[in-house]
């Protein structure tokens, strides 16, 4: 007997960190002091030596059930984006850079060339957020997950000088807010969207007009990532007063996340169009319409509360990043809460 008889592959292992180097190569900042394969990543603090009061900002998530999709569409090059996605969005939510991000893939089996296509796809959200990929754990894990499916979850760390944080504490009546469009789903809901379509190759390979894509497609679009976006409203001299990341629980749990005391959202939903991808849900799996604001994005994935002067400064950084905004709604003097309407 003998480990690889026991289900772990060491050669596999070693396969693997070599087929991602190419991609991991590909994220490296001037910061980054070792290389990859070693037992931990080092990252120079001379990115924060010019703040006034360096800051460092943190998050981690994964990617949930929306690995379901990628198992059965056998499609492993843009989940990755999604796991970056969810940890780099919300650190940028508080107004920091992010500047390095470590994954951890834990397997029933290592097939290298899968590993590395999830990998690109880790490489790829730190390319579009300007992170570090430093580092990350794979882990065969035989008996414990099936040889077929994986896990994926992330680690990002940014930075911000104290003074820039956004905490929504300066907010005031009037102030706008302005949303993001989303590409989708995202990486939220996917319990109940497995729920709602029958989740096989043939219906996931099922075209519809509406979507102008298999649903499959619609589904496992990647999610966005606003960092180069609210890097340019920062860069415009627009000061964002809060900022919401619309992930699990929509608008009803994270608009009211970035509200101190006393202030009220109000989002006019017919202010945006809204991707065909939910409104096909809501139909199919006949979902009240504010359960659906209650669990997805409704194609707004970030949205910002500015100064009313500053709209049109807003509005343009945002398209200047490549991303699209919308006036969604205002700030008022009321209840802790948001209403839709």
């Amino acid at each position: 007997m003998d480990y690889k008889k026991a289900g772990v592959d060491i050669e596999a292992g070693y396969k693997s960190v070599e087929l991602m180097k190419e991609h991991i190569k590909k994220t490296m900042r001037p910061e980054v002091l070792t290389n990859i394969g070693g037992f931990s990543g080092a990252f120079s603090m001379d990115a924060f030596k010019n703040m006034e009061k360096p800051t460092l900002v943190s998050g981690t998530d994964g990617v949930g059930t929306k690995l379901k999709l990628a198992f059965i569409m056998d499609k492993h090059d843009t989940i990755g984006i999604d796991c970056v996605a969810m940890c780099v969005n919300d650190i940028a939510c508080a107004g920091g850079e992010p500047l390095f991000f470590l994954d951890y893939i834990a397997c029933g089996k290592n097939y290298p060339e899968k590993i590395a296509k999830i990998v690109s796809g880790v490489a790829e959200g730190c390319s579009q957020s300007n992170a570090a990929l430093i580092g990350g754990e794979t882990a065969e894990m035989p008996g414990f997950y099936p040889v077929d499916e994986y896990d994926l979850a992330g680690f990002a760390v940014g930075v911000v000088d104290e003074k820039d944080l956004i905490t929504g504490k300066d907010l005031k009546d009037g102030d706008v807010l302005i949303g993001m469009a989303s590409s989708g789903v995202h990486s939220n809901g996917f319990s109940l969207v497995r729920q709602v379509f029958e989740m096989t190759k043939e219906s996931l390979d099922t075209y519809y007009d509406e979507l102008g894509s298999t649903l499959g497609e619609a589904l496992i679009a990647p999610t966005k990532i606003y960092v180069k976006a609210l890097r340019s409203i920062k860069e415009a001299g627009v000061r964002v007063r809060a900022c919401s990341h619309i992930t699990g629980g929509g608008f009803y749990e994270n608009i009211p996340r970035m509200l101190p005391d006393g202030m009220h959202a109000v989002v006019e939903k017919n202010s945006y169009p809204i991707p065909p991808i939910f409104t096909l849900m809501a139909k199919t799996g006949n979902i009240d319409e504010k359960m659906m604001y209650n669990t997805y994005n409704m194609g707004i994935g970030m949205m910002v509360a500015v100064d009313a002067a500053d709209v049109d400064k807003t509005m343009e950084a945002i398209k200047a990043a490549g991303e699209t905004p919308y006036v969604v709604g205002k700030i008022q003097a009321g209840e802790k809460g948001v209403t839709v309407c």
